[in-house]
Order: structure tokens, then sequence, then C-alpha cells
């Protein structure tokens, strides 16, 4: 699965995806910076250091390539690469 859209919504609290197969998903940004994949992000959650992130937005992406995207959030976090198909596994994993 590849996005054929990808759109921060005006309040900066979510991204809309629309998939190649015509689905949307809406994934909060709150929840996106939770589950950052970046070495940071990781080596914290080792050190049982979790952070709330509730008040998070994102304020930029950018492609990685054709298979991922850069989020960037309100808070400085900027490393985090979110390849297409961890963007669908947090999606199909939403309650």
């Amino acid at each position: 699965m590849i996005p054929s859209e990808i759109r921060i919504n005006a309040e900066r609290r979510s991204l809309a995806i629309t998939w190649d197969d015509g689905s949307l998903s809406l994934l909060p940004a709150s929840r996106l910076r939770a589950l950052s994949r970046a070495a940071q992000h990781i080596r914290s959650s080792i050190d049982g250091r979790e952070h709330p992130f509730h008040d998070v937005t994102v304020t930029g992406a950018k492609a990685v390539g054709s298979y991922a995207v850069r989020l960037v959030f309100s808070d400085g976090h900027d490393r985090g690469i979110y390849p297409w198909r961890y963007l669908r596994e947090i999606a199909d994993t939403q309650a």
C-alpha cells in the first residue's frame, strides 16, 4: 500500500492519508509522535522515560524517497521516518 495523498489537517492535530485502494486513514499527531521509531525515542522507551505527547502537532512532512515520509512535530522532533507500510500498520491498529 502506498498513499495517493497525505495532508496535515488545519489544526495540525492529525495526518490524513488517502491510500491507493481508496481508503482514508486519520492518524492523530500524538499517536504518530508516540510511535516514532527514531533511535532517540526508542532509547528513551527502553530506559523507561515515556513522555506524553497530548499537545504535540505535526508542523511539517517531507517525502523520503518513494517509500516513506519524515514528520516534524511541534516539540522539535524531526528524526522519525515513517515508511508507508508502518503508517498503514498504525492506521489498521487504531481502535
